[in-house]
């Protein structure tokens, strides 16, 4: 592995560290001081969270390439970010209401998967 994949690894793990406590933190709020669906509350922490690691990302992480027009990579950003939603609500779901897990270990599980698909899409279509 090069010194630069290596370095991109390590900063695409702190925000990513930081985007995952506040996707946590925001889904306990949601969930146990609001009351809301479990599914309704990782939405809406998942997109905050987001919002956070787009910003983080472009500016820290990833030397995005100027060449590609912005709107296109901003897109593909949401894009694959829905799709890690919904990839996200989906482990939840079947560990939380199929299997019974407390639903804060369903989501260490999903943001896992999600963690390893975030870093591909993006490495692969921001830079």
């Amino acid at each position: 592995m090069n010194k630069d994949l290596f370095n991109k690894i390590i900063r695409f793990s702190i925000v990513g560290g930081i985007a995952t406590l506040i996707d946590f933190i925001f889904l306990y709020i949601f969930k146990e001081f609001l009351n809301m669906d479990v599914i309704i509350a990782n939405t809406l922490s998942f997109i905050i969270s987001v919002t956070y690691n787009y910003i983080a990302s472009i500016v820290w992480v990833f030397d995005i390439n100027k060449e590609k027009n912005k709107k296109i990579q901003f897109i593909l950003f949401i894009l694959f970010s829905i799709f890690g939603l919904v990839l996200n609500n989906i482990i939840l779901y079947i560990l939380t209401d199929i299997f019974n897990m407390y639903y804060l270990i369903s989501k260490v599980v999903a943001t896992l998967f999600v963690m390893i698909f975030n870093f591909i899409t993006r490495k692969r279509f921001l830079e």
